[in-house]
């Protein structure tokens, strides 16, 4: 395994915390705004889910190419490029016109791709050995300024105007421009020398390597049901009988659950015993929080605890999958190809999960929607335990 360091700016974890940041924010602040948007702009409700749909799309179609051209440009410069279309299509979204919006919106997926793809990269070539604690800090900022990003961009737009708010939030796409910079000194590309054993330097074709399915079945599976729950679990706590503002209240725990795991999960990993115990995590929190709706008389005390035990799944699940890309590979840009290829097709599942589930509701009724995911989660949970087995997608 790779145990030596690339030399790299003093300025790079900063950089890193920002990217994550901005990998969410852009995408997280859309939903607060949404009534500003359909007054300011006339945006129609069918369109307003495109703002979320748009960039999943985008994670499925671009992640493998980010992956390429991290290895033909160097990962930093490839970052750098994606973080100016980033902040391109962030203020192009401030212009008056709906077409301008899902344009800048589509540049806006582009750009949060390249971290999504290429920061697990920079994690395991600069600190291979602290790659728990980076990871922490990435998913972490990530998690908490995606979280935070939807609760303030609703008060920003109670008081200031649409443009407003928008330019503000958009800020921090700029501030990262500026903090990257120092990092396009120490650029890697591959093939090119490096701080690091020969023995790491060549790179596989991970599409055609059996583990590294597994690996994207896992990504797959948990963005799935991630974003299938996130999107009609409103709907399916309304039908039992809690009213929205609670039913919207119980998912805000859910997401909330998962922020503990982000830092425990990438730490707790690299013990003996770390992965096992997360496996089991993502087992119980999806299995249990999902088939537990089905429990007759559902009180809010017991959905609460539910939606939590689902967010500490659903959290353990995504630093997991994270935490694998660096785990099971030998260099970054293994890791990118990983990340890349597992990315694609797990942001295509999770674009249409939330369809699918939403028309078997509607047709055949929620309790087989619950019934699916269950069955789904117990699929992810057997992936994960498969994927242990393995010290690395090379096998």
């Amino acid at each position: 395994m790779m145990t030596k360091t690339h030399a790299h700016s003093r300025y790079l974890t900063l950089g890193m915390i920002l990217v994550a940041a901005n990998m969410r924010l852009p995408i997280t602040m859309m939903p607060g705004l949404i009534s500003s948007l359909k007054h300011t702009l006339g945006l129609p409700s069918s369109m307003a889910g495109l703002l979320t749909t748009i960039p999943l799309l985008t994670f499925a179609v671009m992640s493998p190419l980010i992956a390429y051209w991290g290895r033909r440009f160097g990962n930093e410069w490839t970052i750098y490029g994606l973080l100016v279309i980033l902040a391109i299509g962030s203020y192009l979204r401030l212009l008056p016109a709906i077409g301008l919006l899902l344009f800048g919106t589509l540049l806006v997926g582009i750009g949060v791709d390249g971290g999504n793809v290429l920061i697990p990269a920079i994690i395991k070539d600069n600190f291979p050995t602290k790659i728990g604690i980076a990871t922490s800090e990435y998913t972490v900022s990530m998690l908490l300024v995606g979280a935070i990003g939807t609760g303030v961009s609703g008060v920003l737009a109670a008081h200031w105007s649409l443009p407003i708010v928008m330019a503000v939030l958009s800020v921090l796409s700029v501030i990262n421009l500026i903090v990257w910079v120092p990092n396009l000194a120490y650029n890697h590309r591959e093939g090119q020398p490096v701080h690091q054993d020969k023995t790491t330097e060549n790179t596989v074709n991970v599409w055609h390597l059996p583990v590294a399915w597994l690996v994207t079945a896992f990504f797959g599976l948990q963005a799935l049901v991630y974003y299938s729950m996130l999107t009609w679990l409103p709907t399916i706590l309304v039908a039992h009988g809690f009213t929205a503002i609670a039913a919207g209240n119980l998912v805000t725990v859910m997401q909330l659950g998962g922020l503990p795991l982000a830092f425990l999960v990438p730490i707790t990993a690299e013990k003996r015993y770390g992965v096992p115990v997360m496996v089991a995590t993502v087992g119980i929190g999806f299995i249990g929080g999902i088939a537990g709706i089905l429990l007759p008389g559902l009180s809010l005390g017991v959905a609460t605890f539910l939606c939590l035990i689902l967010g500490f799944g659903s959290g353990a699940a995504f630093n997991l999958a994270v935490v694998f890309f660096t785990q099971k590979t030998n260099n970054g840009f293994d890791t990118a190809a990983l990340s890349g290829m597992a990315q694609s097709a797990g942001y295509l599942l999770a674009a249409v999960g939330p369809v699918l589930f939403g028309w078997l509701g509607s047709h055949l009724g929620w309790t087989l929607v619950i019934c699916l995911a269950v069955i789904l989660s117990v699929l992810l949970t057997l992936t994960g335990v498969i994927i242990n087995r393995h010290d690395s997608i090379y096998e």
